[in-house]
């Protein structure tokens, strides 16, 4: 089946996958691509966005997109540099603001319009730039203000050209969702049937056709995406995908056997392969996280490839790449956003395994994987699970590993999940656990003077982990989980709260 589709150009901005993922939750296909790449065809999308950016269109390297196949051809919708890039350069004006346009404001003039549709004067919006529209463009009309901006937003005469100042795809924009709506579904006739059930009918159709009875191997983690991309496959190929899931000692207390218990109730070709003693010993001494990280990949890779090659006639790796990871390699390599890592999903295996790739999640986002994962009828506590690092506890204890360090960390960790799970805090985070510090304290317990470890607890909340807010946990419940920790866990005398938020702090320590 031929969905609509939608183009986003991305000139940069922070919040362009959060362009992308509003227009996805009205169940329409979004994709987004470089400003200066876009795709060959403009005709297979039925609208297009013009994302923000954290350029000024009045710089002399201004961000200069080819719109000639697009204005006036097709409906769109300009976003923040977007707007100010067509009151630039087509008969309007630019100027710095006098006042900080940034953060929450309210709409003091609507005009009626379809573009505004159910959203009324007083609705709030989230505002981010420093230059302001001082004219509108030739052929355009003002469709809304706010106190301090007058030309919020505008559309041109004689085109479905709209363009707003503010950013509808930020949760501070109370009306985000329905001026999406309103501009895909009933200015641009967008059709919004981009379901999970949908996705899961045609990705299990095209993994068919695509990989015939050819085997599939898949390196299952236990977490979300790779079971999800496992559950995709089996639909697909049954018997033909082959899941390795590697123990590499560094999991959290029971996880290795715990998840393949789970797999089996879901009737995947599941192998578990322990092999904790090597990657301990690939870690020896190692106090370096890049080290670390490297030692992990190394052996991971061995392990995985050892055993791959027990399979006979395998063709193809399967991966659970997502749309963010490929998003960010594609930035990463011309795009405008210059700050985005290479991702170690995409294009990352080494030359001798000579299989072919099938990545059946690259153009879904985290939350999207979930949905799908939901409408197959898979465990919701499989699918609710907090991220957890590929190097796994490794990077949370900060130094070198010692297989007496992973005990205790594992036991510490233990004591802070199951707590949030029984107090029922866990579905209110989106990630938590333990850092094991390298530094000793003293303490007492009963008469006796102690020279222990320090254990540090992290949970955060966030969408996506690009930014991350520190939890306010009760008192009482950081308070018990503490005494627990300390009374339980040999090796440990002190415990301590993390408070950073991302930026400028990490998610993990490492």
């Amino acid at each position: 089946m031929q969905h609509d589709k939608v183009l986003i150009l991305d000139f940069g901005s922070q919040y362009t996958q959060l362009i992308a993922r509003r227009v996805r939750e009205l169940n329409i296909y979004s994709e987004i691509h470089p400003f200066n790449k876009p795709p060959k065809n403009v005709d297979d999308y039925k609208a297009v966005i013009l994302s923000g950016s954290p350029m000024s269109v009045r710089s002399k390297d201004a961000f200069h997109p080819d719109l000639s196949e697009i204005r006036g051809k097709k409906p769109m919708l300009a976003v923040c540099y977007g707007a100010q890039y067509l009151a630039h350069f087509s008969g309007g004006e630019v100027a710095e603001s006098n006042t900080r346009e940034y953060g929450r404001a309210n709409l003091s003039f609507v005009e009626e319009d379809t573009f505004f549709k159910n959203i009324t004067v007083g609705s709030q919006v989230w505002m981010s730039h420093s230059d302001t529209i001082k004219h509108l463009p030739t052929n355009a009309k003002l469709l809304a203000s706010t106190h301090d901006v007058q030309n919020a937003a505008y559309k041109i005469e004689g085109e479905s050209t709209y363009a707003i100042q503010f950013h509808p795809e930020v949760y501070h924009s109370k009306d985000g969702k329905q001026l999406l709506e309103n501009f895909l579904v009933s200015i641009a006739n967008v059709n919004p049937d981009w379901t999970p059930n949908a996705f899961v009918q045609e990705t299990v159709e095209d993994l068919q056709a695509k990989l015939g009875d050819d085997k599939v191997v898949l390196g299952l983690s236990g977490g979300v995406d790779s079971s999800v991309a496992a559950m995709l496959l089996h639909k697909a190929i049954g018997k033909n995908l082959y899941c390795i899931f590697v123990n590499n000692g560094l999991l959290r207390k029971n996880e290795f056997s715990d998840v393949l218990e789970q797999y089996k109730g879901m009737g995947l070709n599941v192998k578990g392969v322990d092999a904790s003693a090597r990657f301990l010993d690939a870690l020896a001494g190692l106090s370096d996280p890049e080290k670390k990280r490297k030692a992990i990949g190394n052996a991971f890779i061995e392990v995985f490839d050892q055993e791959a090659n027990l399979i006979e006639d395998v063709k193809w790796l399967a991966q659970g790449t997502i749309y963010p990871d490929v998003i960010e390699s594609v930035s990463a390599t011309g795009g405008p956003s210059a700050t985005i890592k290479s991702h170690h999903n995409v294009g990352g295996l080494p030359d001798y395994m000579k299989l072919k790739i099938v990545e059946p999640l690259r153009a879904l986002f985290k939350d999207e994987v979930r949905r799908v994962g939901a409408s197959m009828g898979m465990d919701k506590d499989l699918l609710g699970r907090h991220p957890f690092p590929g190097p796994g506890l490794a990077i949370r204890i900060l130094g070198d590993i010692t297989a007496e360090k992973v005990r205790i960390l594992q036991e510490v960790d233990a004591v802070f999940i199951n707590g949030l799970r029984d107090a029922g805090l866990y579905d209110k985070v989106w990630q938590a656990g333990a850092i094991l510090l390298p530094v000793n304290s003293v303490g007492v317990m009963g008469d006796e003077r102690t020279y222990e470890k320090c254990v540090a607890l992290r949970a955060v909340e966030s969408t996506d982990g690009m930014t991350a807010d520190w939890v306010n946990l009760p008192y009482e419940f950081l308070q018990k989980t503490s005494n627990v920790i300390i009374n339980k866990v040999k090796g440990v005398n002190r415990v301590v709260y993390d408070i950073s938020s991302k930026p400028p702090a990490t998610i993990e320590w490492e």
